[in-house]
C-alpha cells in the first residue's frame, strides 16, 4: 500500500474507527480469561462500499451488518491487530496514543501465560480503556485478580 492509501486509512481509523483491548471471560481458559485486541471501523450501511474497500487493502478481518443500519468491518486477534497498528502508526493522530498502548500490550503478551503475567496484561488493558467510552466495561484487572483468587490459582494484590 502507498503511503497516501496507509494515510487515508489511519484518518479514516482516527474518526470511525476504535482500537480496543478487552478482557474476555473464558470458561475454557485455565486463567478465565482472555487478553483480546481489536480494530473497528464503522460506517452507515449506505456507505459499506468503503468497508470492503478496506477489508481488500488490509486483508484481514470480518465485515459484519448490524440491526441499527451499521456496517462494521473488524480486526480481531494479537498478530493482525498489530501489523495493521503499526503499519498506520506513523499516520494516526488521535488514536496514536491508544495504538502505542495496545502495540505495547501485545509485545508483553507471553507465548506461555502464567497468572502473573495475565494480572499484568489486565493492568496494562485497564490503561488502554481510558482512551474509549465504554460504559459497559465489567472486566477489569481487578476482576481477573478476585478470580484468580478465588480459583485458588495465585494470591494476588490488586493494587500496583
Amino acid at each position: 500500500m502507498s503511503n497516501e492509501e496507509l494515510a487515508y486509512i489511519a484518518g479514516f481509523l482516527d474518526g470511525d474507527g476504535c482500537v480496543m483491548a478487552q478482557l474476555v471471560r473464558r470458561k475454557d481458559y485455565i486463567y478465565g480469561y482472555q487478553v483480546r485486541t481489536s480494530i473497528v471501523f464503522y460506517q452507515k450501511k449506505r456507505n459499506q462500499e468503503i468497508l470492503h474497500w478496506l477489508k481488500s487493502q488490509l486483508k484481514l478481518g470480518y465485515i459484519r451488518h448490524r440491526n441499527d443500519d451499521v456496517t462494521e468491518y473488524t480486526i480481531v486477534g494479537l498478530r493482525e491487530v498489530q501489523y495493521v497498528l503499526r503499519i498506520l502508526l506513523p499516520f494516526l493522530r488521535l488514536k496514536k496514543r491508544i495504538a502505542k498502548e495496545v502495540i505495547k500490550l501485545i509485545d508483553a503478551h507471553p507465548k506461555t501465560m502464567t497468572p502473573e503475567k495475565l494480572v499484568h496484561l489486565s493492568r496494562i488493558v485497564d490503561e488502554t480503556a481510558k482512551f474509549n467510552y465504554s460504559k459497559k466495561r465489567t472486566n477489569t484487572s481487578a476482576t481477573v485478580c478476585a478470580y484468580l483468587k478465588r480459583a485458588n490459582l495465585i494470591p494476588v494484590e490488586t493494587e500496583g
